[in-house]
């Protein structure tokens, strides 16, 4: 069980997973009032630097779910590197379908809402994991302006306009599902940029050693071609942001 080998190689070198930075992470953890014992599920973690940093900065204990092996070998070090190991665990498994054993205060998926269908089946998901009067953390995109083209649509990755709404909507889709929107964090474009052109560097290195790999043609592609798709595209039209919800 693991993700697709090639977003292993481009994001080998990623701490965070999405289009965020460590201060918009630390921002997070402050806006939601963190208190020292706060229980944290998180369900597609990565290399588990949101749990890592918020059990030093805020004394948070949780669990971290993740297919990656790699990514998950990568958030057990980083427990120890910050000495958090004891506070919190990270466990390589299938997010999909995972409810804890205990109820926990923050239940989150920041950027893999594929594990429940989509948002509302996310959520869904989440909630069976989260205490009365918890918190569910949703990492989701959404358009900065619409795409006036399928062209554009295809340029940003995704399948169809629908695939997204802009912000507003996004927001008010969150009141349907019977939650009121308590806080957000919001990336912005430097934040894209330290994770889309991270990739790029990691790619070349990854190129110059592995030459004869299986998938160095694929990468090459990917690298010729991604920066001038990714300044075209998503830094343009996408949004991404996490949202925290609260149970009406």
């Amino acid at each position: 069980m693991d993700i697709p080998r090639i977003f292993n190689i481009t994001e080998s070198a990623h701490r965070i997973h999405n289009p965020f930075t460590p201060d918009k992470l630390a921002r997070l953890g402050e806006a939601l009032r963190l208190e020292r014992g706060t229980r944290v599920l998180d369900l597609g973690s990565g290399s588990g630097e949101m749990l890592c940093t918020w059990a030093r900065d805020h004394g948070v204990i949780g669990t971290g779910i993740d297919m990656s092996q790699l990514f998950t070998e990568h958030a057990k070090i980083r427990a120890k590197e910050l000495g958090v190991a004891d506070q919190v665990q990270f466990i390589h498994d299938d997010a999909a379908g995972y409810v804890a054993d205990e109820k926990v205060d923050v239940a989150a998926c920041v950027g893999a809402t594929w594990i429940g269908g989509g948002v509302p089946g996310t959520i869904e998901l989440l909630a069976q994991s989260l205490s009365t009067g918890g918190i569910i953390l949703i990492g989701e995109p959404y358009w900065r302006q619409l795409p006036p083209t399928d062209d554009v649509v295809k340029g940003c990755h995704a399948h169809s306009i629908s695939d997204y709404l802009i912000l507003p909507e996004l927001l008010a889709s969150f009141g349907r599902l019977g939650y009121d929107v308590v806080e957000m964090v919001l990336a912005d474009q430097d934040a894209w940029d330290r994770y889309e052109a991270a990739k790029w560097l990691t790619m070349r290195r990854w190129l110059d050693a592995n030459p004869d790999d299986e998938l160095a043609n694929d990468v090459r592609v990917q690298l010729t071609s991604e920066p001038e798709r990714y300044a075209t595209y998503t830094r343009e039209y996408m949004g991404w942001g996490v949202f925290a919800l609260m149970a009406r």
